[in-house]
């Protein structure tokens, strides 16, 4: 009688993953994505006074600085390895104006900002926001006439922020009003004026979303706010939208794009990494900052687990850097 092979040995079991996951040396080894300080860019919230910050309740940890103390801060992410700081001012309503003139004055918290953190970090990279929303009395990110946003005259105002934001040091313009052909826009007068170096990364798509929130509380729009974004902000509903904006502020001259808010849109992050290959970012949003701080400060999640595990879910969705209100604590962790 022959006995065959298969009933003289065991079957083989030939596939283990496990086995790459047995010690924290394997494991690193094989690890696909890696989270570095260098990822991040860290927004800040900037104000009028001196010698102050202010907490923002909404946002626990974060703070409204005064310029005269925003140098300080961008010396210690500098040395924790964060590379780039994104400003926002936050502008009492009194400053606010239907004509929104404060969003291009050189002296605006924001632009005095900018310098103050070159003269205290000259190597330190300049990241900056454009819109309307933090200097308009309607709250909304471009011109209201008749109840309607309108577009091209805010385009222009949108050009007259950026020049102005680039002459006062900032390395990165971050449109983030969504407006239609202000990349073009800009990017033609960066051109025109001699600055042809310096980059934008535009909020490409930059959703409609309810996670917004707290950092409306943040500049001071929560209270400002007529209606709602709809008409400017995309759809959540939508991602081919997406792709298409994606290729329209490619071919009018953006350097990255930006995909906005974060996990809750990962495979929007993921699409525009994989069918563009250009340099993608995400921004975890207020939202979604105060979800896993409030939930941690109730006991019911591990704060810095969660943190680090949502900020690697970036860059294993594709995410080249991520604007995050973590950076600081994160980076922290990364160098212990």
């Amino acid at each position: 009688m022959t006995l065959s092979l298969n009933s003289k040995f065991p079957p083989v079991q030939s596939t283990r993953l496990r086995r790459l996951r047995a010690t924290p040396a394997l494991r690193s080894m094989v690890c696909e994505n890696v989270l570095l300080p260098s990822d991040f860019i860290w927004p800040v919230f900037v104000m009028d006074g001196t010698n102050a910050e202010e907490p923002i309740t909404s946002m626990p940890g974060v703070m409204r600085r005064t310029v005269d103390r925003i140098g300080a801060a961008a010396k210690d992410a500098y040395a924790l390895g964060i590379p780039a700081i994104c400003v926002f001012p936050h502008t009492n309503m009194q400053n606010r104006t239907k004509d929104c003139a404060l969003a291009w004055s050189p002296e605006n918290v924001a632009n005095r900002a900018i310098r103050a953190i070159k003269d205290a970090v000259p190597d330190m990279v300049v990241m900056t926001d454009i819109a309307l929303d933090p200097y308009n009395i309607n709250g909304h990110d471009g011109f209201v006439e008749n109840g309607e946003i309108v577009n091209d005259r805010t385009v222009e105002a949108l050009v007259k922020m950026a020049l102005t934001q680039v002459e006062c040091g900032a390395d990165i313009l971050g449109p983030s009003d969504m407006m239609d052909g202000r990349i073009g826009a800009i990017r033609s007068a960066l051109e025109s004026h001699a600055h042809p170096n310096v980059i934008i990364l535009s909020y490409t798509a930059k959703y409609a979303s309810a996670f917004y929130g707290p950092f409306r509380d943040a500049v001071g729009a929560s209270t400002a706010l007529t209606g709602d974004k709809k008409t400017y902000q995309m759809d959540p509903a939508n991602s081919e939208e997406a792709m298409r904006l994606v290729a329209r502020d490619l071919n009018e001259g953006a350097d990255m794009i930006m995909v906005k808010p974060g996990m809750p849109y990962l495979d929007i992050v993921r699409r525009v990494k994989t069918e563009f290959s250009v340099p993608t970012f995400a921004y975890q949003v207020s939202g979604e900052y105060a979800m896993i701080v409030a939930a941690a400060q109730n006991g019911w999640l591990d704060h810095d687990s969660v943190m680090m595990e949502s900020l690697l879910a970036f860059k294993r969705a594709g995410a080249d850097g991520i604007l995050t209100y973590f950076a600081p604590a994160a980076a922290k962790l990364l160098n212990s």
